[in-house]
């Protein structure tokens, strides 16, 4: 809490970037100050803070405008863009975006050419050592980059990304293709396409997805606005409070797991029923996400939820570890789940008759103690 208040009182006394302030946005966006605090309440949680953050989540929301932010875009296809940005009733969560200071953004912004070049030599400059690095994209790296070269000044997206890096506070790589090649990075990867950790040598936040929650890119941001600092991260460089559990975990057709209820082809009376869709391919026991409790488009649904397996986009080398997409998996080096879904479905069961049969014994035997002692 005495981090989070001395971080916030010191961009307070700094100048803001952006002429209107957050509440002028939501007002003019028809976002009424209630609804606000219920995000920060929410954002809080999923952060993994006690409640009584939420104030203080608000309190740095509102002044994300003293924190410039440089979003690159390398070889990708802007889907990540897309999950955070939406042209029609815009989320609490776009206006955030929208009201940090964003000084470079080739989707976004107006300029082009020397322009928008100038924009980032100047951005970069300006705040050395201040601003958040988001990267959308892999980097290739093969012939020294040249299967990438942005911008009239014909720079690689290798020599971009490690400039960039250089003068960044906190790099996040937004997406699967950031954090660990995506789809370039699939065999045979021609281009030597790389997850941006692998060309830099600075701490990188990796949010995996393809697309990644905008509740995770968002709430990364507001950790790095409160803290100063990048959250607690997993094996991979993903945060903790965003992949510290399985997809399968939360899923909400979980019990139908559990029951050993699974949909054998698509369509079928199980599709109908909402049984589990391990076995036609969802990777949900191998991949760790929070899909099932935040959900995409304002919260509206998710693959699984839609009716289609999980396909692991947030694990690394998912394009060739997970196919095929539809199939289930017969192994798996980590995370390591080797039984068909019948077997497993069955031994939860078994597991399951055993600890009631045990129940049942033990209640026979305290009610007939009970009987004795009268």
């Amino acid at each position: 809490m005495a981090t989070c208040r001395t971080r916030i009182d010191e961009l307070k006394a700094q100048a803001p970037l952006k002429e209107k302030s957050l509440d002028t946005r939501m007002e003019q966006d028809g976002v009424s100050r209630r609804d606000f605090m219920k995000w920060s309440a929410t954002t809080a949680a999923a952060l993994g803070l006690p409640l009584q953050f939420a104030p203080m989540v608000a309190e740095a929301a509102e002044i994300a405008d003293r924190v410039p932010l440089i979003w690159l875009h390398l070889a990708e296809c802007t889907g990540c863009s897309e999950s955070l940005i939406r042209a029609d009733t815009p989320s609490i969560d776009a206006l955030i975006f929208d009201h940090v200071s964003l000084e470079y953004h080739e989707t976004l912004m107006a300029a082009a050419g020397w322009q928008a070049e100038e924009n980032l030599e100047h951005a970069m400059t300006a705040y050395k050592g201040q601003y958040i690095l988001a990267v959308e994209g892999a980097v290739p790296t093969a012939n020294d980059g040249q299967f990438l070269t942005v911008g009239c000044k014909g720079h690689t997206g290798l020599h971009i990304i490690e400039e960039a890096a250089a003068g960044a506070a906190a790099i996040v790589s937004v997406g699967t293709c950031a954090a660990f090649g995506g789809v370039q990075a699939a065999a045979p990867n021609p281009t030597e396409a790389k997850g941006v950790e692998e060309v830099i040598h600075q701490p990188v936040v990796n949010l995996g997805g393809c697309p990644p929650s905008e509740k995770n890119i968002v709430g990364t941001v507001m950790y790095f606005i409160m803290f100063g600092r990048l959250p607690a991260l997993d094996m991979f460089g993903r945060p903790k409070w965003a992949y510290g559990a399985r997809v399968h975990d939360n899923c909400e057709r979980r019990g139908r797991f559990d029951a050993g209820e699974f949909v054998e082809t698509f369509g079928d009376q199980g599709a109908k029923d909402g049984y589990c869709l391990y076995k036609v391919g969802c990777k949900g026991p191998y991949t760790y996400n929070n899909c099932p409790t935040e959900r995409f488009n304002h919260h509206v649904s998710w693959p699984v939820l839609a009716g289609h397996g999980c396909i692991g986009c947030s694990e690394p080398n998912f394009w060739d570890s997970m196919a095929d997409f539809e199939k289930p998996l017969g192994r798996r080096e980590l995370h390591s789940l080797d039984m068909t879904a019948d077997k497993i479905g069955g031994a939860i069961l078994g597991l399951s008759a055993l600890g009631l049969g045990a129940h049942a014994v033990a209640s026979v035997v305290v009610t007939k103690k009970e009987e004795a002692s009268k």
